[in-house]
């Protein structure tokens, strides 16, 4: 047995565990970095990238389909899907080498391709080794939720871990999950031609703004996807090419491939926690604000810390450690400025309140402010005119935006850098926007603010007629 000690051990090589090694390790310290699957977790190799590569596949084919409105004549747009998924390896390959072995080794890391389990409350074993270290952070991420519905254990079924290397076209995907994953991959496999059915047991897109889902839902629905809602998985039965799955109301739906996209669950089961002290909840391991879990030495980071479960709050989160752990400083994770987006066409995307919990929240304070896309010129020329943005606003600060249409994904950045600085309404007036863009649709958002003030307030119009008359 091989026995290391270092500064900090970090378990698990996704988005988290990178982000602290690459900093840990250029600060200085000696950082050993455990990764038992593929280097860049299930961002790189099974969700955030091959997603949005397969999404691209999608819009392409259904713009050439669609061409007719700008003056070209509508193609046919057929999707060769091996060849489609050729595309989505290669820019998995491309993006790879960022998250290699050999890069982080580069930076001084020690790199062991072993997963890890404790032994002690500062000692975890990997294989043949052990380590010991003054500091240990676990970034182990999350897993597809497999939901304990009967026969599910008897049919050939997809997770987002093995839909990226199916091959072959199915004739009919049923997805069982209505939430992001099941949405955007529900809209990719419409426009390739494949005949979806979503079957979802609440309502779909349930954590978004309920005006703003139903675009994305009526959009989907137009395209040819069938959402069924309310609609509790009970049995699932069959092989691939005939594959049932039975609701508790009696509802059978029937397809060729079988998609499980009902949520996540934190990777824990291999880490053997009690022998470290470390508290498991619900959800993933608890851990306090500034992610430190119940045994001080370690800290928990991303989707193993039972929160919001996104790419990029593990990097927030690995930025947030480094400092304690480099510096010794006091850092606390925050979850009021942290935005997300859901990839389908149109987007939708969310800081912050959402107009119900803002208003929950402050009542009468509360100002909602709103601006379609229709009356934004660069939409208006892009044929992209379905959409929204609404701004939560309290005594002049935004509190939460909420953005349905094009590149939704991209302007809720300016919300979220306004709520992370605390940033007042006339900050974003303020700002000069090139024309045409998509991103005035953000600054004519704070005009809707403040044009009543302006142009309907009695005290302003009297002013004004005072120094037109007085002034020369």
């Amino acid at each position: 047995m091989n026995r290391i000690k270092t500064d900090l051990l970090i378990i698990g090589a996704g988005s988290g565990g990178l982000s602290v090694a690459a900093g840990a390790s250029q600060m200085g310290a000696d950082v050993v970095l455990l990764e038992g699957h593929k280097m860049g977790g299930d961002c790189l190799n099974f969700g955030c990238v091959p997603s949005k590569a397969l999404i691209a596949t999608g819009k392409a084919a259904y713009g050439q389909q669609h061409s007719a409105q700008f003056g070209v004549t509508n193609a046919g747009g057929e999707v060769d899907y091996a060849a489609a998924k050729d595309h989505v390896a290669d820019v998995i390959a491309q993006i790879a080498p960022v998250d290699s072995q050999e890069r982080f080794e580069g930076f001084g890391v020690k790199v062991i391709r072993e997963y890890g389990r404790f032994i002690s409350d500062d000692e975890v074993q990997a294989g043949d080794t052990i380590i010991k270290a003054r500091r240990i952070v676990i970034a182990t991420g999350s897993s597809p939720l497999v939901p304990p519905i009967s026969g599910l254990d008897k049919t050939p079924y997809e997770t987002n871990e093995t839909l990226f290397n199916l091959r072959e076209k199915p004739d009919h995907l049923l997805i069982i999950g209505g939430g992001p994953i099941g949405m955007e991959m529900a809209q990719a496999h419409i426009r390739m031609g494949v005949k979806v059915t979503v079957i979802e047991g609440d309502k779909a897109l349930s954590k978004d703004d309920p005006e703003l889902a139903a675009i994305v839902l009526q959009t989907l629905k137009d395209e040819g996807v069938e959402i069924a809602e309310g609609a509790q998985a009970a049995e699932i039965r069959g092989d691939i090419g005939a594959i049932e799955v039975e609701a508790k109301d009696g509802r059978v739906f029937k397809g060729s491939h079988l998609l499980v996209a009902v949520g996540r669950k934190a990777n824990m089961d291999r880490l053997e926690l009690d022998k470290a002290g470390i508290e498991p909840i619900k959800n993933g391991i608890k851990v306090d604000d500034s992610l430190r879990t119940t045994n001080r030495k370690v800290y928990a980071i991303g989707d193993v810390a039972g929160g919001m479960q996104f790419t990029h709050v593990a990097g927030y989160h690995g930025g947030v450690v480094i400092r304690s752990l480099m510096f010794a400083l006091p850092a606390k994770a925050k979850t009021a400025h942290i935005p997300w987006a859901t990839y389908t066409d149109p987007e939708l995307s969310q800081v912050g309140l959402s107009e119900a919990q803002a208003k929950e929240k402050h009542g009468d304070k509360l100002e909602v402010v709103r601006f379609h896309y229709n009356h934004n010129d660069r939409a208006i020329a892009e044929r992209k005119t379905k959409g929204l943005i609404k701004v939560m606003v309290v005594k002049g600060r935004p509190v939460g935006a909420s953005i349905v249409g094009y590149q939704a994904g991209e302007l809720i950045n300016l919300w979220a850098l306004a709520l992370a600085n605390n940033m007042k309404m006339s900050q974003i007036a303020s700002m000069v926007a090139p024309y045409p863009t998509i991103g005035e649709i953000n600054k004519r958002a704070a005009g809707a603010y403040f044009s009543p003030r302006l142009f309907e307030s009695d005290l302003v119009k009297t002013v004004v007629r005072l120094v037109q008359r007085f002034i020369p």
